[in-house]
Parts: C-alpha cells; sequence; structure tokens
C-alpha cells in the first residue's frame, strides 16, 4: 500500500451556492494516524475528496498520529479548526477520567463532538484452506500470527483467552508485514488482523493462497463486549457467506469550539463524496448511516443540522 507525506495539504471548498453564505479562507486540522496505517490514507482520502468537490474554501492540513489517544489529548489545547479520529470509547473514557485517561481530566474533554463514523476497525481470523480450520475449535495446534503491539494483536490474544485457547495455540514469532508470504509458504497456518475492511493483506491471502475467515457466534461477541459487524458475501476471493466478526467502531471528531457553519459543511460533503471515494477505496462501502448508532456522546450541532436535514434519526442523547 502506499501511502503519501507526513503533512498533506489538500483545499476543499463548500457548496455555497446551496447556503447563500459566503466564507472567508477557514484552515482546518485533521489528526489521524500514523503514515503507515490505512487510516492515514483515509485521511488523505477525505481531503482529495473534498477538494474535489470545492474550490478551496477551506484548507485542510492531514497529520500524522502516534494513536487515538494523542488525538483525544490534543483537543484540550487545540481550537475550533481541530478535526481528530478516535473510537468513540476513548472520548467516555477521557470525559469520565477513567483508564488511560486518569489523572488527566480536562474539562476541555467534555466539549468533544462527534461529526461523522469513518471505517471500523475491523478483527479478522484468517486460516488457510489447507490448514483445515472452519471456526475457533479447530484452531488448537495450529500455528496463528497475530503480530505485537497493534490493537490487533491485544484483541487476537484477548480472544484465545476468551474462548479458551491460550497456551492451545502456536503463537508464531513473524511480523505482520510477512504474514500473507508465511501464510502462502506453510509457516503459519493463519494470521489475526484488524483494520477497515476489505482489509489488503485479506484480499491478497484469499486471492493467491484460499483462506477461511473465522465467524464468531453470539455467544462469542458478547464475551469480547465489541460491536458486532457482518462482511457480506463475496467480499473475499473465495467467501460463499456472511462472515460475522467484532469491531472497534471510529469517528471523526471536533469540539463546541469549531463554528456550526462549518460543522456542517464538513459533514455533508463527507456524506456526499463517500461513494465516489469507494470506487476507489472499497472500505468507504462498509460505512453507513447505521454507524451513526455507535456514537454514544454529543454530535456537534452543524452536524446535527445536516442530519435533520438529510432525515437521519439520532437519539436525544446524541443532540
Amino acid at each position: 500500500m502506499k501511502f503519501l507525506t507526513k503533512s498533506v495539504l489538500a483545499g476543499f471548498g463548500l457548496s455555497l451556492a446551496l447556503t447563500g453564505v459566503a466564507l472567508a479562507e477557514t484552515r482546518v486540522t485533521y489528526k489521524s494516524a500514523k503514515t503507515t496505517s490505512s487510516y492515514y490514507q483515509m485521511a488523505v482520502q477525505i481531503a482529495e475528496a473534498m477538494k474535489a468537490a470545492s474550490g478551496g474554501d477551506i484548507i485542510v492540513t492531514v497529520e500524522e498520529s502516534q494513536g487515538s489517544v494523542q488525538n483525544v489529548m490534543e483537543a484540550k489545547a487545540r481550537g475550533g479548526d481541530y478535526v481528530f479520529t478516535t473510537p468513540p470509547v476513548l472520548v467516555k473514557l477521557a470525559q469520565g477520567g477513567k483508564a488511560m485517561f486518569k489523572d488527566k481530566t480536562d474539562p476541555k474533554f467534555d466539549e468533544i463532538r462527534a461529526l461523522f463514523p469513518i471505517p471500523s476497525l475491523t478483527m479478522h481470523f484468517v486460516m488457510s484452506e489447507g490448514s483445515g480450520v472452519k471456526d475457533f475449535s479447530d484452531l488448537e495446534g495450529k500455528k496463528v500470527l497475530i503480530g505485537k503491539g497493534s490493537f490487533g494483536a491485544r484483541e487476537g490474544a484477548k480472544y484465545l483467552k476468551l474462548f479458551g485457547l491460550e497456551g492451545k495455540v502456536d503463537l508464531a514469532d513473524v511480523e505482520l508485514s510477512n504474514a500473507v508470504p508465511a501464510l502462502k509458504n506453510g509457516q503459519i497456518d493463519g494470521f489475526v488482523t484488524a483494520g477497515s475492511w476489505p482489509a489488503p493483506n485479506v484480499i491478497e491471502a484469499a486471492a493467491s493462497t484460499g483462506v477461511t475467515v473465522l465467524s464468531l457466534d453470539d455467544d462469542q461477541i458478547a464475551k469480547t463486549k465489541r460491536t458486532k459487524l457482518v462482511i457480506p458475501a463475496g467480499t473475499y476471493s473465495g467467501q460463499k457467506a456472511d462472515i460475522t466478526t467484532t469491531s472497534l467502531p471510529v469517528v471523526a471528531y471536533t469540539t463546541s469550539a469549531m463554528d456550526d457553519e462549518t460543522a456542517y459543511q464538513l459533514t455533508k460533503t463527507y456524506w456526499e463524496q463517500k461513494a465516489k471515494m469507494g470506487e476507489g477505496a472499497a472500505w468507504w462501502n462498509g460505512v453507513d448511516e447505521e454507524l451513526l448508532s455507535n456514537i454514544s456522546g454529543k454530535i456537534h450541532p452543524g452536524a446535527v443540522r445536516y442530519y435533520e436535514e438529510s432525515g437521519v434519526a439520532l437519539t436525544d442523547d446524541q443532540r
């Protein structure tokens, strides 16, 4: 996967003819993820899509980040031009001063407001056809790569423990970046990866080797305490049935310091350009209005205005 530079400037304008409002140039910073992640590439795609749909009234700067916790922490010091991505659960923890935000509370965390959902982090347990693994009960004695240090690695280890497989699966000491070659040459029976779907490494593995992506049942999903997600049949080569798995929702946020018109136009342009983005990157096709239900906190009033105009139902807690 090719990635762009650490800081990408992309101007995008707003359809002012629809509003009759003339805006001065507005600058927005979009804090995303590491340049090596798919979420950084998504940020660049959003900026490019905004630019294509506009005339440069708003300038978006895509910034590299070391992770979602950093993105939330910076909401304390940033102004009304700040947009960042993070799972909703981290916003909830920050506002409650819990976990990694313990003793780091700040009143500005209460001013965080959602704009729109982006592709969720989706768990994939990918097994070669030759392994014969069809469900989690077949994993015992198999060699599986879960990686190190990433969300997918932590979740993979957690699931093996939850499902009674801790110590019963041979964990491969191979970098996740080498998962597909290792699967092809038989070094491993499978690998675990988390990212947007369809996942590029799973696409490659399915096309070149033939794989089975494991589904979780409702009891297993309940144990993980994650959000259920269904990957439709036909997403990957040879996939004849839906895959039921788990996900960690991810949302683009700002704060109440952003003016309503900017939040409105950002949200409106995002949804209007999403289908076109999906033509070039299939992970956008997994995003729809139903993902708004994963937002547990407040949505920015400017974004609320767009959703109301579009007939999208929001909860009282989101308004």
